[in-house]
Parts: structure tokens; C-alpha cells; sequence
């Protein structure tokens, strides 16, 4: 598995940009990637060093439209602990 299919996107919400502060950087992953490929992709495609790797499986939620249910995708993430002295470019919205 190469870094550009580790790597799916990065999550923007709320909670995430509350991270950045923190400068953790949180991504949707591959569901079957591990810490380790995470860690080498983040350092491949963003020339960072990081310094840990948190993993989460996200479970589907039950959702509803008229009488039609259903559930939504399960998940992955990643949350990236950065060096203090790197950060990412993408997430403060400048153009790489």
C-alpha cells in the first residue's frame, strides 16, 4: 500500500481544528493501515517529522430518510502528533 492510498483526507471539523493548536493533524485512513504506515505516509507526502500516531474506528450510525433506513460507512482516523517545529501548509489554508 503506498502513502497516497494510506492517506484518504483530512477530517475538517470542529474538533480537528481544535487539535491543530495542539499541532495534531487528523486524517480518514485506510481502514486496514496500521500506526506504522500511517506515520511513514504523513512523513512521505508532508516532509514532517512526526512524533506519535493515534488510530480510531469510527462505527456507522443508523440514519433515516422516510421509511427508508440505513447505516453510514464505517471509518478510520488518524490523529498525527507533528515535531513542535513542523506543521502542515494544507490545514492553515495556504496553497502548496
Amino acid at each position: 500500500m503506498n502513502a497516497r492510498e494510506v492517506l484518504i483526507r483530512p477530517v475538517v471539523s470542529e474538533k480537528s481544528y481544535e487539535l491543530l493548536a495542539a499541532n495534531k493533524y487528523t486524517f480518514r485512513v485506510h481502514p486496514r493501515a496500521h500506526k506504522t504506515q500511517i506515520r511513514q505516509a504523513v512523513e512521505e507526502v508532508f516532509s514532517v517529522r512526526v512524533q506519535g500516531v493515534r488510530t480510531a474506528s469510527v462505527k456507522s450510525k443508523p440514519k433515516r430518510r422516510g421509511y427508508t433506513s440505513g447505516r453510514t460507512r464505517a471509518w478510520k482516523k488518524a490523529v498525527v502528533q507533528l515535531h513542535p517545529e513542523d506543521s502542515i501548509a494544507l490545514f492553515e489554508g495556504e496553497e502548496i
